[in-house]
């Protein structure tokens, strides 16, 4: 029994032991990038409206389509006559009350019409077509512009990261020239002077941590994420390789047009502006249309008399009949001249918008390949940089500890020295997100 009470115990602490890391590992989980962008596009408004955009495009499309279809209705028609009236029955004129209902299907279908609903047609096909391209721009800026605040976050930690270090190295030299003072080796001045610098980088670490707070509460803006719940990033790691590329603006350009999702709506968009013309032009064509249906009523006397039973007339007076009806536009009131000259000047409007989207992407692409090799250049040079005034802040601290240098000119050194850290690390995160954009026009995916 002993024994068995030993082993429910040991299942029970293993299974408190599961339990409790599944939630440790829930309130510890930090977010990577490709999650942040993954959740950002699945949880934006702005994509949510794209989507609602493209269902109305959607059944335009389909709406349009039915236009082709013949269309079918059915009616009735009550009344109830008194005075002089025509019985429908005899065709004779009488003096009683009459009670007439008359019933009827009728069908329509449209022969020809200038072509007007076959543009139309090809427009909204167009319009779905652009809305999908639309949908996916939307997600990709949506990616990149949650990608960008969450480098500034990696920045921030950075940057809370290393003034941390410096507050931690003013708090030790502190302490040191606190004891050589004791020792006699150290004046009140220069623990004055180190006591001013820790308390400058304590002021630097709180104002960077604040910045931290700030750029998280963006992120987390950005991504449409619960205002309630904790959110963590991943820590900075320098992980892509920085080097110069040798890559040609206009040749990423040429095979930008072909892929990019802005490019692609902008031709759409223009396309379907041109078949606006054609439906403007329709306008001034005739209409042939096919019309058929059937017909029949029924009516009575209410003076009291016999009269047919309801179902017999509706059979005895049902007729069907068929016929074209052409409408032939003469005079509208320059309606239809004043809708073509709208069509052509919203064409031009639409020329100018692509030109403006082509220009645009082709100078973003410019930039960015300029922005990617700068940044690589600006990187090697800072890492550079950074070693050599870790190397001559060692040889200041040395020579601050024999009274060699001022406790000012250690506090320039180490204010040089972190400045040149910030730099390192800024340029590394620029880097990383323009190289990502210029893979991103290169056509690979936002986001994985």
């Amino acid at each position: 029994m002993q024994n068995q009470i030993n082993i429910w115990m040991k299942k029970l602490i293993v299974a408190l032991f599961c339990v409790s890391s599944v939630l440790l590992n829930a309130q510890e989980k930090t977010w990577t990038l490709d999650e942040c962008m993954r959740y950002a596009v699945e949880h934006s408004t702005k994509r949510a409206k794209q989507e609602a955009q493209n269902e109305i495009y959607k059944q335009n499309q389909l709406e349009t389509a039915g236009g082709f279809l013949p269309s079918l209705n059915a009616g009735t028609e009550g009344s109830m006559n008194y005075g002089r009236v025509l019985d429908k029955d005899t065709y004779k004129y009488v003096n009683n009350a009459t009670e007439y209902n008359q019933y009827g299907i009728y069908s329509s279908v449209l022969l020809f019409d200038g072509f007007a609903q076959l543009s139309k047609l090809k427009i909204e096909k167009l319009n779905r077509l652009k809305g999908r391209q639309q949908l996916q721009d939307t997600k990709d800026m949506l990616a990149y512009e949650t990608m960008e605040l969450f480098f500034n976050v990696q920045y921030f930690q950075g940057t809370v990261q290393l003034a941390t270090q410096q507050l931690e190295q003013s708090v030790a030299s502190l302490k040191q020239v606190k004891r050589m003072q004791e020792l006699g080796m150290k004046s009140a001045p220069d623990v004055a002077e180190l006591q001013a610098k820790e308390a400058e980088d304590r002021y630097l670490l709180t104002k960077q941590k604040n910045l931290l707070v700030q750029e998280l509460i963006k992120l987390k803006d950005k991504m449409n994420f619960p205002v309630n719940e904790d959110f963590k990033t991943i820590s900075y790691e320098s992980v892509l390789a920085v080097d110069s590329l040798q890559e040609n603006a206009f040749d990423i350009y040429q095979k930008a047009l072909t892929y990019s999702p802005k490019v692609l709506a902008s031709n759409l968009s223009l396309e379907s502006t041109k078949k606006t013309i054609n439906v403007a032009k329709a306008g001034f064509y005739p209409k042939l249309s096919l019309n058929g249906g059937i017909n029949t009523y029924f009516s009575r006397t209410l003076d009291g008399t016999s009269y047919t039973p309801f179902k017999e007339q509706l059979n005895t007076n049902e007729s069907y009949y068929v016929g074209l009806s052409l409408n032939l536009p003469i005079f509208n009131g320059f309606s239809h001249s004043s809708e073509l000259k709208r069509s052509k000047q919203r064409l031009i409007i639409a020329q100018n918008e692509h030109e403006e989207t082509l220009r645009e992407v082709y100078s973003d692409i410019e930039k960015t390949v300029a922005d990617v090799n700068g940044l690589a250049d600006e990187y090697a040079h800072a890492i550079k940089r950074t070693e050599s005034m870790k190397i001559a802040h060692q040889v200041n601290q040395r020579k601050y500890t024999e009274g060699l240098i001022s406790a000012l000119e250690l506090n320039t050194s180490s204010n040089r020295l972190l400045n040149a850290q910030i730099e390192e690390l800024y340029t590394n995160l620029k880097y990383q997100l323009k190289y990502k954009l210029l893979s991103y026009y290169k056509g690979q995916a936002m986001y994985n």
